[in-house]
């Protein structure tokens, strides 16, 4: 089993970056890059060369391209100790056209020119126009579109994040380290909870215990799946889907600085930004004694992810309680009224497209007085039936349909035939051999039942507006949210892979005659 494994893990591996690489070439080479900017706020109000800055700043932030200013040039030379303050001061001053140039600026703008496209770069100027009674500055930069692989790598490569004590450019390197409390400080000291905290780190916590699930919780390694930019504006796509939701929920918080106060501040997200005590002034000096003061607000709903887990796992449960006994008594007595009945079912099902049944139970549900949509200001039980439902139905008639199969095919087998001649009852052969042979196959999609749930139904939760991971990628799609669209599709395809091999494991405990070693074959 062990070299199946390994075997169904790379190929697992390789399924993932081939369907990331085709995602990826979807969103970024077939559709318009302008499209971007079609819910774009800013980009209306921009005019000239600041609509035109701003789309290239953009279209960087997206990964489409790879964008320097002149500016950043010179910054990296200063950086590198190849030029001083005062001449990168002169330097970066272009005038109106390139004639108007100073000196310095022109052997500078040349080197710049000729380094960047010699690296294959597009390099643009944009000279200073008078626009009404404002006056536009001259502005120089180079950009290169990023090849379908080279953005794959940067991807792959920057999925994981390990903290470590050199993240922190601003802190002087005998203040780096680890420290270990038995008591956090966020609860005042004097409550046992267990932390791991650095300087020097991206996160103030590394490691820490609380009453929340799963009451362990760490930031020393992070998942990168990209960054949202209009869904959840400048938040990872990995804490977008797991981030709580809902109202702002308020704590007695002890501050680093000793002060007491009635916050939704969550100190245990604390980032390092740089400056940030200084710029922040009085508020934030009064309760933070270093730069780790970016923070989250703790909210009192779920995350996208719970809302879809839930929905998900209870419509498996309710599907396979109700469709595999269903499909058992239709099996057994063929050619019933069940098994007519449960056909029918089955037929319409199918034949119908979901999102027309979903339709049709959302109004039978409104006209019974049950809600229609998802709400976060003021959720009900209620709420959840319908999504359950319809999410349910079809994977009932699926049981159904697989399990009636597979019955009846088994019954037809030699075994069944030797165990009637032996003097078995119907009843006994049902329940001994047909159902658990009949039953394998189903096994298999276990697995993927219940991780499915994770990942939300996208036509369901669009539907009655569910809150969660299916949703999301549908958002993302219409607001051409490539770094949500190509982060959610890589979950999907970890999940299914996962799922795959734990269905073969699965399979294979239920079954002893299933081998996956050359020699069972």
């Amino acid at each position: 089993m062990g070299k199946y494994l390994v075997k169904r893990l790379i190929h697992g591996i390789i399924s993932i970056v081939v369907v990331i690489f085709i995602v990826m070439l979807l969103v970024y080479g077939l559709i318009d890059r302008q499209q971007i900017f079609a819910h774009d706020p800013n980009f209306t109000k921009l005019t000239g060369t600041n609509r035109t800055l701003y789309m290239y700043q953009q279209w960087e932030r997206y990964g489409y391209l790879d964008y320097v200013p002149y500016a950043d040039y010179l910054d990296g030379l200063v950086a590198n100790g190849e030029l001083d303050s005062e001449t990168r001061s002169d330097a970066v001053r272009l005038g109106s056209t390139p004639e108007n140039d100073s000196e310095t600026t022109q052997i500078y703008v040349a080197l710049f020119t000729d380094y960047y496209e010699s690296q294959g770069y597009e390099v643009t100027r944009i000279d200073a126009v008078r626009q009404g009674a404002t006056r536009t500055n001259s502005q120089l930069f180079a950009y290169r579109d990023l090849s379908i692989f080279s953005r794959l790598w940067n991807y792959i490569t920057n999925l994981v994040r390990v903290d470590n004590i050199h993240y922190a450019s601003g802190i002087p390197d005998e203040e780096r380290g680890l420290s270990f409390t038995w008591y956090d400080p966020v609860y005042g000291g004097d409550t046992f909870s267990p932390a791991i905290m650095g300087n020097g780190t991206r996160h103030k916590y590394l490691l820490y215990f609380d009453n929340q699930f799963p009451f362990i919780h760490q930031n020393l390694i992070t998942l990168q799946l990209g960054v949202s930019y209009s869904i959840n504006q400048n938040v990872d796509v990995w804490n977008t889907m797991t981030d709580e939701q809902g109202n702002v929920v308020s704590s007695s918080v002890t501050y680093p600085t000793g002060y007491v106060a009635e916050t939704a501040d969550d100190l245990h997200s604390a980032t390092y930004s740089e400056g940030s005590l200084a710029a922040g002034g009085e508020y934030t000096q009064l309760r933070y004694e270093d730069d780790y003061t970016v923070v989250t607000t703790n909210l009192d709903g779920m995350s996208r992810m719970s809302y879809s887990f839930i929905i998900g796992i209870i419509s498996v449960v309710l599907a396979y309680f109700v469709g595999i006994p269903l499909g058992i008594v239709m099996a057994r007595r063929k050619d019933g009224v069940v098994d007519k009945l449960g056909t029918i079912y089955i037929i319409f099902i199918m034949a119908v497209p979901s999102l027309a049944y979903i339709f049709m139970f959302q109004s039978i549900g409104g006209a019974i007085g049950l809600p229609t949509t998802f709400s976060l200001v003021n959720p009900t039980t209620l709420m959840w039936i319908l999504p359950i439902i319809s999410l349910a139905l079809p994977s009932i008639a699926n049981l159904m349909k697989w399990m009636r199969r597979y019955m009846i095919d088994q019954r037809n087998s030699d075994y069944v035939k030797f165990a009637r001649a032996g003097g078995l009852s119907e009843g006994e052969i049902s329940r001994k051999h047909i159902m658990k042979n009949a039953a394998i196959p189903l096994v298999h999609n276990i697995p993927a039942s219940v991780l499915g749930a994770l990942t939300g139904a996208i036509i369901t939760e669009s539907v009655y507006v569910v809150p969660g991971v299916g949703n999301l990628l549908t958002r993302a799609i219409n607001a051409y949210d490539n770094s949500v669209i190509v982060g959610v599709t890589l979950f999907y395809a970890v999940l299914s892979v996962i799922a795959i091999i734990l269905g073969d494991i699965l399979m294979a405990l239920m079954d002893p005659r299933i081998s996956f070693s050359s020699k069972g074959r």
